[in-house]
């Protein structure tokens, strides 16, 4: 009895000595080694790749936002945003329409909308988009053909957190947010190619354009 007693104390003993040092290692020294060796060798992307315009941080270089207009009725959580036109506009976050699951890049609702393509509200909100997209953006005695709509203005991406769009979807604003700012074509113009951005190692993705990097510049633009 007593040495089967000695024997589980030594096994209780044992194991709770195995717990601490595991817990010391796993849980303090290997989370501080790589918080270390992150923040002396990427500490921007460690910290968050925050992106910061008048030495304030304004976002992340890899999480979208809205650029919406403020609500008529701020005590109204049903009211639909109203993008504010004067900057260029992301591309859906997550769902499409006032029906979306997150329409405001909220990051703990990542992910796809999850219907298919035959999915007939997917369409609708398609189709809707679409639409809205060509009312949005007809400027200047220009009006938008539903071809000239390319597929990210209108779709989420997989995360729903996509912070880039598509040059197209650029330029498609062009003409739009020139004329809501008192700008030239050929000046917005310019902002949309300085700021897009070629694909990884030449090879690996599609050329894209940050919208909050090509937000700032546009502001420092008016600014000026």
């Amino acid at each position: 009895m007593n040495n089967s007693l000695s024997g589980t104390a030594r096994l209780i003993g044992a194991g709770l000595r195995a717990l601490l040092v595991l817990t010391a290692v796993c849980g303090v020294l290997y989370p501080l080694a790589v918080t270390g060796a992150a923040q002396a060798l990427f500490p921007g992307r460690a910290n968050g790749s925050e992106i910061r315009s008048d030495g304030e941080v304004v976002g992340s270089a890899l999480i979208g936002q809205r650029y919406d207009l403020p609500k008529r009725n701020p005590a109204d959580p049903e009211e639909a945003a109203r993008p504010d036109l004067r900057w260029f506009q992301p591309r859906p976050s997550n769902g499409l329409g006032t029906n979306s699951v997150n329409t405001q890049y909220a990051l703990i609702l990542s992910g796809a909308t999850n219907r298919s393509g035959d999915n007939e509200e997917l369409i609708r909100w398609v189709t809707d988009a679409k639409q809205a997209v060509i009312d949005d953006n007809t400027a200047g005695g220009w009006t938008p053909e539903p071809s000239d709509v390319p597929p990210d203005a209108v779709t989420s991406s997989g995360s729903g957190l996509d912070p880039h769009i598509s040059p197209r979807y650029a330029e498609l604003q062009v003409r739009r947010v020139a004329e809501k700012n008192g700008l030239t074509v050929g000046q917005v113009g310019k902002l949309v190619a300085d700021h897009t951005e070629g694909r990884t190692l030449g090879f690996i993705g599609e050329p894209c354009v940050n919208v909050l990097r090509l937000n700032i510049a546009l502001r420092e633009l008016t600014d000026g």
